[in-house]
């Protein structure tokens, strides 16, 4: 790791797990530029002409290998945005690791907006693993809008998972998926925001193919004066399946919206839709504090469950 410091290994350390460089192929971004990069023998990363970004293709029938893309930013007042395209052959299965951490000791404000597309082939299957950080002593914001578009081929499935748990003070995510025939997309959403954070989701999901499903889950915890607001809007166009739902728990004077919407334009369409915000229940701190925990560390032990 020649171009990174002590402050760059502790964000990836955060956003992906990394202490060392990891095996398999991967591409390491630090505000706005490439510092390291590895490809392999079914794994090309390539870099855009157009635009700030990379194109990543992984060969037909790739197994069980892993590519890494974190980003990093320690430049306040930097906005950086990037264009991600990940281009899956047929039967390939891969895991990706993605994500962002922003440490700001300073006053101006550092954003980072990442747009990735992920283009599945038939039969291929992604794992996608984001997690959001922010750090640092200054008080210019930590800004982090994602944007992930998915098209599933027939066949091909996404399981999508991501985790924002501290220090970002305002995001929008916005998550949009067009799936063909006997297609599956399954997303898992972990927020918690506190302070006056501002967090919003977004999915968009086109079931066009038959048999095509999706599930998406969020989880969330809002405290002090923070806002959430989550938007599902899930359209069933054939004979499919999908169920999202929301759960939430809410604190101080924090807000949370849910506003879930499902359109069936097939009578063979079948869509659920679950939302629950409310607090703590009470039965659950008493009963903790039996067992030792103060009512503050047992609210802490909730929570960590909600959003494990």
């Amino acid at each position: 790791m020649g171009n990174i410091d002590n402050v760059d290994k502790e964000l990836l350390k955060e956003i992906s797990g990394l202490e060392t460089m990891p095996e398999g192929a991967y591409n390491i971004r630090k505000n706005g530029k490439g510092i390291e990069r590895k490809v392999t023998d079914n794994v090309n990363i390539v870099t855009k002409k157009d635009v700030s970004g990379i194109d990543i293709h992984v060969k037909e029938n790739t197994k069980f290998e892993f590519i890494h893309i974190p980003v990093i930013i320690t430049e306040s007042g930097l906005k950086d945005v990037v264009y991600n395209d990940f281009f899956i052959g047929k039967n390939a299965n891969v895991i990706i690791v993605a994500g962002c951490g922003i440490h700001n000791d300073h006053h101006k404000d550092s954003q980072h907006d990442g747009i990735h597309r992920f283009y599945l082939e038939e039969g291929a299957r992604v794992r996608y693993i984001e997690k959001h950080y922010g750090e640092g002593n200054g008080d210019g914001k930590r800004i982090l809008n994602p944007i992930t578009e998915v098209f599933l081929k027939d066949g091909s499935s996404l399981e999508m998972e991501s985790v924002q748990i501290k220090g970002v003070d305002s995001t929008i995510r916005e998550t949009k998926g067009e799936l063909g025939r006997n297609t599956n997309f399954v997303v898992t959403e972990k927020i918690m925001t506190h302070g006056n954070q501002y967090a919003k989701t977004i999915f968009d999901v086109q079931l066009n193919g038959e048999n095509s499903s999706t599930h998406v889950t969020s989880r969330s915890v809002a405290t002090d004066n923070s806002v959430q607001e989550f938007v599902s809007k899930i359209y069933g166009n054939e004979k499919c399946f999908s169920h999202s739902e929301c759960d939430a728990i809410i604190k101080d004077n924090a807000k949370v919206t849910a506003i879930p919407e499902v359109t069936a334009n097939n009578v063979e369409a079948n869509l659920i839709h679950e939302a629950a915000i409310g607090k703590i229940a009470g039965e659950q701190i008493i009963k903790l504090m039996t067992l030792g925990l103060t009512e503050e560390e047992a609210e802490q032990e909730i929570i960590n469950g909600f959003l494990r």
